[in-house]
């Protein structure tokens, strides 16, 4: 595969920023399978974003032939309270969640933090000289990457936090650093922090955050997304009724989109179209609603733009976009359901 190829495949949605597109192309030109990751917090039941679309993206760097790595950032789910700092439950959904990408990234490759840490040497040495070129300023402005605020009422352990995720790149000796735009900042405070400390500096891919079912609360309908917007209104393992899980069955699909935020010709900031764009057009060719003939028939669609046109030209009623989505969305979800049938874990997150 070609280099033009390579790059394309890193660039494709839900691709939104490559920092910078010239270093990836002079990394592919000089090193055959470059080593990415993308890391993440155990929190609860996986949904579109945070297996489907993440791995959609995974699997673009798979093709690529890049070498992927997920990390499941154990110690960084329980600085950060997540599943109540719990370690037992934080080992059961660690393997829930190695599992779930197992299954729906095959080849990619499974690392805890645990694991790194107590085999990385110099990790407790690589985090100590990372922080002594950090303030305290810099490291407070960098909380949004897990969350957080110097608003909240933080415990000192979560002022680690980014410091140990920039001490994980280096550990795990990496070429591309891969996330949401939601870790952003951590990444360009890799980019700044790193050439001073004469460590190789990744290449940053950040992927769309797809957003919740529900309106976005700071927004009107003409308002596009700011980032923080994005983040803050983000489809979130935290907020199940908000978001299409991989364990929902299709009645229960059927119920949370029929409830989306889908306001009559009005595109922006529309989770429903949202999915059919990041989600349904990753796994479908085609796009064809069904509706009765008085209503003008079935329509299809190849081009997700086409679509998003007829539909702010109110062409498309929602509950037809909706009903449409459903059906797609059952068929993307279903085999993953199926693989975890039987888990108890999954009741328990």
């Amino acid at each position: 595969m070609d280099i033009e190829k390579r790059v394309d495949l890193i660039k494709k949605p839900p691709t939104e920023e490559i920092v910078l597109e010239q270093e990836l192309k002079k990394l592919f030109e000089t090193v055959n399978r470059p080593r990415h990751y993308i890391g993440l917090e155990l929190s609860g039941k996986l949904h579109l974003g945070s297996l489907i679309l993440t791995g959609y993206k995974i699997n673009d760097f798979l093709e690529a032939n890049v070498e992927c790595n997920i990390f499941l950032a154990d110690w960084h789910t329980y600085i950060n309270n997540k599943l109540n700092s719990n370690w037992e439950m934080i080992k059961q959904v660690s393997n829930y969640y190695s599992e779930a990408f197992r299954f729906f990234c095959p080849g990619a490759n499974v690392v805890s933090g645990s694991t790194l840490y107590d085999s990385t040497k110099d990790y407790w040495k690589n985090f100590i000289e990372f922080s002594k070129l950090m303030t305290l300023p810099r490291t407070l402005r960098a909380l949004t990457i897990m969350g957080r605020s110097e608003k909240d009422n933080l415990d000192f352990s979560q002022l680690l936090y980014p410091s140990m995720q920039s001490a994980d790149i280096k550990a795990l000796d990496l070429d591309i650093v891969h996330a949401g735009t939601d870790q952003r900042k951590i990444h360009m405070l890799v980019r700044e922090i790193f050439p001073k400390l004469g460590w190789k500096v990744p290449v940053s891919v950040h992927h769309h955050l797809l957003p919740g079912l529900a309106k976005p609360l700071t927004l009107g309908e003409s308002e596009p997304y700011s980032n923080e917007s994005r983040i803050s209104s983000k489809m979130s393992k935290s907020n199940p009724s908000a978001g299409i899980l991989i364990h929902d069955d299709e009645p229960t699909i059927k119920d949370k989109i029929n409830k989306a935020y889908c306001p009559v010709g009005v595109s922006l900031n529309n989770p429903v179209l949202e999915i059919i764009r990041y989600i349904v057009f990753r796994d479908a060719a085609e796009f064809q609603i069904e509706r009765n003939s008085k209503y003008g028939g079935d329509i299809s669609y190849t081009d997700y733009f086409e679509l998003q046109l007829d539909y702010e030209k109110e062409k498309i009623h929602p509950i037809d976009l909706k009903t449409a989505t459903c059906r797609y969305l059952d068929k993307i979800i279903d085999p993953i359901r199926k693989h975890f049938t039987g888990w108890d874990v999954v009741d328990k997150i």
